[in-house]
């Protein structure tokens, strides 16, 4: 949805362009934030904006928000327990422009700025309500529903109900009003997109194209066609599948401009730590070291990636450059070889049986033993599910199934849509049926892309909603927790601290990280007829920006 909502609900502050991973303040709806009180809390004032159906973009609009997430946390993939809204004592809006958040404790102003703030949308309080029977409400009489637990809650569900009739999108008196530039025009069941520009939309610049129009695709075969045949009169911008990096040359003569300005995140597939079966072993940081020897990044990127990607070391990307991390290293502490992947598995009191099956001959928990939980005998196997449709993926899976098999390890590989991965790949306890899953791979891994500066607590803290595979550490919440409490002079330094403990500790098995818009892509072609166009780092399209030349 990144590059849906966000075109018509613009959230509190915007983050990104120009390739550049801080905040831009010209396109934000707040400006700079204010800290007192020994950085306890922030005050926020906001530009004078309005929604499409006149009414002004308020800090109350920022308020109902936040009532809703508070009452609604279970509910939102961005939850961290005692993290925001939990790390609010209270909210006040003073005025009709000013949001003022006292805090729990002192928080380095630019963590709560990209990884707090950035949660922040404002909603219209024509939304603030459970039925459409209700007349909108245009103004706060103080007993609107969201003021309380409950009512927030039931506002909630409305809302999400209504959301789930993609049929009355474009007619429903909520989704018509919007604060952003563009407005819904259709949209169809197969996922075609078709917005046009909101006349009334506050921020610069505004949209001088007509229409801006989503195209899907159902494989990168389909979308690389449509590029081959229609060209730039029909296709004006459009990502490049990995395995067709090759074909560029021929389809910038065609008048194209091969963009390949990175992303800000990494690529990644997850263990489930918690999985009854292997979860034992995923828990080894001996296995998962030896796991990643065989994942060959360096030959992946040149035989399957058109040499369109980089190595990936850990959660804290090297490209795009950011201001606010320091230089970090390229080099993997585990570069690819089966023969460190076998003396890792030896040493740890695995019979390893080249082309055959590698089980555990030393069980228990001391030096040179399996590790707790896995019993004598048990073998070196586990269940990967990855992403259809993906030719490049297809051919990293293959290959890591043919390395690990050189050292006894049996990788047995499924395929299933990305969507089916994404829903069913989700942190669990041993006990629940849907802990079944054991490892895998979306190939999307992660674009920070709110939260926005690479700390961490989303995905690898202890009991985090998006920690996919349970993954828990005290060292590393430590780590995590002094990227978020640290002065900001020090926020560098520890920030550099977790990349390097993530780099060894493994919480996740690293692949190659395509230097496109998306973990998925190898570039971005965009017509020579298309003024305006500066890419993302997290991914955002502006095409308000964007102009026709001749």
């Amino acid at each position: 949805m990144t590059n849906f909502n966000t075109l018509m609900y613009r959230p509190l502050y915007w983050y990104g362009n120009d390739y550049t991973p801080t905040v831009d303040y010209d396109y934000s709806v707040g400006n700079q934030p204010v800290w007192s009180d020994n950085d306890r809390t922030v005050t926020v004032t906001l530009k004078d904006w309005k929604w499409s159906d006149g009414e002004q973009v308020t800090s109350r609009d920022v308020e109902f928000y936040i009532n809703i997430y508070k009452a609604n946390r279970a509910e939102n993939c961005e939850y961290v327990p005692g993290r925001f809204p939990d790390n609010v004592v209270s909210v006040a809006a003073p005025n009709s422009s000013t949001l003022v958040l006292h805090l729990n404790a002192s928080y380095d102003p630019e963590w709560f700025l990209y990884n707090q703030l950035s949660q922040l949308v404002p909603l219209p309080l024509a939304w603030d309500r459970t039925s459409l029977s209700q007349p909108a409400p245009t103004s706060d009489n103080g007993h609107l529903p969201d003021s309380t637990t409950a009512g927030a809650q039931a506002v909630y569900k409305f809302l999400d109900g209504q959301s789930k009739d993609q049929g009355a999108w474009t007619t429903s008196p909520l989704w018509s009003i919007v604060d952003g530039p563009w407005k819904l025009q259709s949209f169809t069941a197969d996922g075609k997109v078709t917005l046009v520009p909101n006349p009334d939309y506050s921020g610069s610049p505004k949209p001088s194209i007509a229409k801006f129009i989503e195209l899907p695709f159902t494989s990168d075969a389909a979308a690389i066609n449509e590029f081959r045949s229609g060209g730039p009169s029909a296709f004006t911008i459009g990502y490049v599948p990995p395995q067709d990096v090759p074909v560029v040359p021929s389809l910038t003569a065609e008048g194209y401009l091969d963009n390949q300005g990175s992303q800000y995140g990494f690529n990644f597939f997850p263990l489930n730590y918690n999985n009854p079966a292997v979860g034992p072993i995923f828990k080894q940081l001996y296995f998962r070291q030896a796991l990643q020897h065989l994942v060959d990044q360096t030959g992946w990127i040149s035989a399957f990636l058109g040499h369109a990607a980089t190595a990936t070391v850990s959660p804290v990307p090297t490209a795009p450059p950011s201001p606010l991390v320091p230089a970090l290293t390229t080099t993997s502490p585990y570069p690819f070889s089966v023969s460190a992947a076998s003396t890792l598995l030896s040493a740890n009191g695995w019979k390893v049986v080249p082309g055959g099956t590698t089980a555990c001959g030393k069980p228990g928990t001391g030096t040179g033993e399996c590790g707790a939980g896995i019993t004598k005998g048990e073998p070196l196997t586990f269940n990967l599910v990855y992403a259809s449709g993906l030719t490049s993926l297809q051919s990293e899976m293959n290959d890591l199934e043919a390395e690990a098999k050189r050292v006894g390890i049996t990788i047995n590989l499924t395929v299933q849509t990305p969507a089916a991965i994404t829903s069913t790949s989700t942190p669990c306890t041993p006990s629940q049926a849907i802990c079944k899953w054991q490892a895998a791979d979306w190939n999307g891994g992660w674009v920070y892309a709110d939260p926005y500066l690479p700390t961490g607590e989303v995905l690898f803290a202890t009991g985090a909603t998006t920690n996919f595979g349970s993954y828990s550490n005290p060292q590393a919440n430590k780590l995590i927790d002094s990227t978020i409490t640290a002065p900001a002079s020090q926020e560098g330094q520890a920030l550099s601290e977790y990349a390097s403990f993530m780099a060894e500790q493994l919480p996740v098995i690293y692949q190659p990280t395509s230097i496109g818009l998306y973990s998925s892509n190898g570039g971005t072609l965009v017509s020579a007829k298309l003024g305006g166009f500066a890419g993302n780092s997290f991914t955002y399209l502006t095409p308000e920006a964007w102009y026709l030349v001749k």
